[in-house]
């Protein structure tokens, strides 16, 4: 049987017409086509005859099928049928209804099944938990990272962050703002009496047979409560680095550093450029059984096996610092600390380097150079910092174009060469952009991002350099002469494969 892709079909009206929504629902069929009394419909399951049967008799017609996977046939019946947006508009007439609402307080704190969640679906009775489960059942169907639920003069603005850019998916109206709020505190134990305070919690979600852990973060805004939630799918998490799409030098960079016997490795970017992600990747790599590996991290975003996990917690005490100074006591091999915040802990980290481990850490910087010269005015010795790093990592995410309506562009030699390319390639390249209007697979042109990646790698003549107090501008010099790729230029290199578009490229790096 031929296999198609739902996603970009074209579905005939008079096919869709031959059968019920409801069946097709119920049975994850989707009518595709329809020629006289020839039915083309796409099923997940080829060989179940009986459905095949039934639907001979009940449309009078003979049935072609056409195999289609089963996620695929889901988001389609969804797209066909907006079952999406008639589950909203239905949940938002019973708000309007019922105005301000009470929320039944659930005390056993279960981790909920939503994956199941569907047109009349019962869930609780009250409109507002309902809603608040749809709200999470479609960021997750997006794959969004945050969702934002905020409060406006009449309305309330849902917003998920998906691949890095805010999306607005609906605008509730906002007498139902207190019991939404009020539903977010409960599934994380927060106080719902307490609303001019910022509260913070976490639970967990179970979706098409995983678990999946939310970080909540609620705060007091004019006309109300704000509430983000952080959505942590670990099984979204990449751990192998050959899978990270990193240039071949990079990725031998970081293999060298992390198979090490001690010293320091570095990731630096800013906040939400998949930093943790590439730590979590290389821990991946070097727990063995014999290896003690130990993080502390600020809050613990991924649990992972056979690796002991350190939360921070400043309000008991537990502070960075504090909790790397235990955990030097308990022999580890491989330190990862979540981020050097402080003089103090970037010294405790540099001497544990140094005494015989290896420790993994991130750091607020612009590019790996200036790495260099941020621990410096953090007050560590610069003979320290030569003798304990062995390599920094500046990292940016970048979005992927759709392979499926990428399109081909024409760019000006002039404003490729000031971009950064050579006049070789600029005569002989093909750069893509993205389909404003994306297609039934992507975001407006964009699917998925991936991480560039600078490394800086720190050898003999660095090590002099640091140790005479020169500038981040001439150890780049120094690093580029010694075959370091930049992150412009990683970009520019992803650009020519057509993996990204050479604006995305300009809006997430600094000209060299």
């Amino acid at each position: 049987m031929p296999p198609v892709d739902v996603g970009r079909v074209t579905v005939d009206p008079s096919a869709l017409e031959a059968i019920p929504q409801d069946t097709c629902i119920e049975f994850g069929i989707l009518p595709v086509s329809r020629n006289k009394d020839v039915l083309t419909i796409a099923v997940s399951d080829p060989f179940d005859v009986l459905l095949l049967d039934d639907l001979k008799r009940r449309t009078g017609c003979q049935i072609r099928q056409v195999v289609g996977s089963p996620a695929m046939l889901k988001r389609a019946l969804e797209k066909v049928f907006q079952t999406g947006e008639k589950q909203v508009e239905s949940l938002l007439g019973e708000v309007n209804a019922e105005g301000d609402l009470e929320v039944k307080v659930d005390e056993s704190n279960k981790v909920e099944d939503i994956s199941n969640l569907a047109v009349g679906a019962s869930g609780e009775d009250a409109p507002a938990v309902k809603l608040l489960n749809l709200i999470i059942l479609q960021a997750l169907r997006e794959k969004a990272s945050d969702i934002h639920i905020e409060p406006g003069d009449k309305h309330l603005r849902v917003r998920y962050r998906i691949d890095g850019n805010m999306k607005q998916v609906m605008t509730p109206p906002k007498s139902i703002l207190s019991a939404l709020i009020s539903r977010t505190k409960i599934m994380a134990q927060l106080d719902i009496a307490e609303r001019y305070a910022p509260q913070d919690g976490k639970f967990q979600i179970r979706y098409e047979g995983r678990t999946i852990d939310f970080r909540l973060s609620i705060l007091p805004v004019v006309g109300g409560e704000k509430a983000v939630m952080r959505i942590l799918d670990g099984g979204n998490l990449a751990l192998k680095l050959e899978t990270m799409g990193y240039e071949s030098k990079s990725l031998a960079d970081i293999r060298k550093a992390i198979n090490a016997a001690y010293g320091m490795m570095l990731v630096t970017g800013p906040t939400g450029s998949g930093k943790s992600t590439t730590l979590y990747s290389c821990v991946h790599e070097v727990a063995q059984p014999d290896v003690n590996v130990v993080t502390v991290e600020d809050p613990v975003e991924y649990r992972m096996d056979g690796i002991n996990q350190v939360p921070v917690n400043p309000k008991r005490g537990m502070t960075f610092a504090g909790a790397l100074r235990s955990i030097l006591r308990q022999d580890p091999d491989v330190i990862l600390v979540g981020e050097i915040r402080d003089t103090e802990t970037a010294e405790i980290a540099v001497k544990a380097a140094l005494t015989g481990h290896l420790v993994l850490s991130t750091l607020h910087t612009n590019d790996a150079p200036s790495t260099i010269t941020r621990l410096v005015d953090m007050g560590i010795d610069p003979f320290l910092v030569s003798s304990s790093v062995l390599c920094i990592g500046a990292q940016r995410l970048a979005r992927k174009l759709c392979e499926g309506c990428r399109q081909p562009i024409e760019v000006p030699e002039k404003e490729l060469l000031t971009v950064g390319y050579t006049k070789d390639e600029a005569a002989t390249l093909k750069l893509f952009g993205p389909n404003p209007q994306g297609c039934g697979r992507c975001n407006m042109g964009y699917k998925g991002r991936f991480a560039i990646l600078e490394t800086l790698y720190i050898d003999d003549g660095l090590k002099r350099m640091i140790v005479e107090g020169r500038s981040a501008l001439e150890m780049r010099a120094h690093a580029i002469g010694q075959g370091m790729i930049t992150l412009r230029r990683v970009g520019l290199l992803n650009a020519m494969r057509g993996r990204t578009s050479l604006e995305e490229i300009l809006r997430v790096t600094l000209e060299d």
